[in-house]
């Protein structure tokens, strides 16, 4: 059974020597239920509102199998909220998922519905320059192109149903999409060649 290792949100606005002049993909793991509402997990912010956030990209989802690979891959730790992330999933691979597939994340035990996010796979998530300075700049050189060829690349979300959210909640795949909807990893390789 898949589950919510963490909820994360943006701890500081960086400094970010692109066109913005500062980053949100600093994510830091929040206590407790969280509200999650139409434009994703409250108190996150996206710096450069033209190529992120919005209703189709409100919640970013990556996959710990992901996140293993990557500190192999790396050398280092990769804490819940690294890749800007603001879910770290355990025991589904968000890449496998398929467009339009809808997950019910909460503590489905707990009385009332409030304890329960539905989530609307939309899209994968897109590398840019601004993540690859993040993960380590003149280190990590072509990270885009590294990070784009393994296409593990995690899956924006939209909120169909407001809620909250913890971490060790349960994650599960509450709905299906229709009938050879492609895969977030589809998707992206489709367009990105990966």
């Amino acid at each position: 059974m898949a589950q919510l290792l963490a909820v994360c949100a943006v701890a500081q606005l960086r400094r970010d020597p692109g066109a913005v002049g500062v980053t949100a993909i600093d994510k830091r793991t929040l206590e407790g239920p969280v509200k999650v509402g139409r434009y994703g997990v409250y108190g996150d912010v996206q710096a450069d509102r033209k190529h992120h956030g919005g209703l189709d990209q409100a919640v970013y989802a990556y996959s710990q199998v992901d996140a293993d690979h990557w500190a192999e891959e790396l050398g280092r730790q990769l804490p819940p909220g690294f890749f800007g992330e603001n879910l770290r999933i355990d025991g589904l691979d968000v890449n496998d998922l398929h467009i339009g597939d809808t997950l019910r994340i909460g503590d489905l035990t707990a009385a009332g519905s409030s304890r329960v996010v539905e989530l609307v796979v939309t899209a994968p998530r897109v590398p840019c320059q601004t993540f690859a300075r993040w993960v380590g700049g003149d280190d990590e050189r072509g990270w885009v192109k590294r990070f784009s060829a393994a296409a593990r690349v995690g899956a924006y979300l939209r909120v169909a149903k407001n809620g909250k959210i913890a971490a060790g909640d349960i994650v599960e795949v509450l709905e299906t999409a229709d009938e050879g909807a492609p895969t977030v990893r589809q998707v992206f390789s489709g367009d990105h060649g990966g």
